[in-house]
């Protein structure tokens, strides 16, 4: 019978994992903006009303995973935790953060059900202030994440035993 440990990354709450889910979330929000973004002029047709849904949905889900998981998981870090330093980093730069999670939560709500060109006029203008803000929240983060990383300890690498059969051991005489 072979033994395997199997992880649950999706659901796990140990510091990396929820690293590596913040930096997914991240990323598929970017992506999603850069579509956003590129499509000029902004007319209110379905395919646009889609992916304006689609990245407002995946700014939440992105804004919610720095908070509520990630700066969760360093402070309920022992008092003895290797991750201290990055623990007290992130006190320092959480106000600035949960700036830009304010100005990202306002642009949610304005075009929560945009219905009309006018409710997208101004959208280019509020895209690009939002890129600038999601700009500043990035750096702030990689700080941490780069405290975060220089403060990790080494990870063992798990690996599945192979059973060993009495047979193929060597017979000592």
């Amino acid at each position: 019978m072979n033994a395997a440990i199997v992880v649950d990354s999706l659901h796990s709450k140990a510091l990396p994992d929820l690293v590596r889910k913040l930096l997914a979330a991240r990323q598929q929000s970017l992506v999603l903006y850069n579509k956003l973004a590129a499509l000029k002029p902004f007319v209110l047709t379905e395919p646009v009303q889609h992916l304006l849904r689609q990245f407002r949905q995946s700014l939440v889900d992105y804004l919610a995973l720095g908070p509520f998981e990630v700066y969760q998981a360093l402070e309920d870090q022992p008092a003895d935790s290797p991750y201290n330093p990055a623990r007290d980093l992130a006190r320092q730069l959480y106000a600035r953060i949960a700036l830009t999670t304010q100005t990202a939560l306002v642009f949610h709500d304005r075009y929560d059900g945009a219905s009309s060109d006018t409710d997208l006029a101004e959208l280019r203008e509020e895209l690009s202030l939002l890129g600038e803000d999601l700009a500043e929240r990035i750096e702030l983060e990689d700080r941490i994440l780069a405290a975060l990383r220089d403060a990790a300890p080494p990870q063992p690498e798990i690996r599945a035993l192979e059973p060993m059969s009495i047979a193929a051991q060597p017979v000592r005489p």
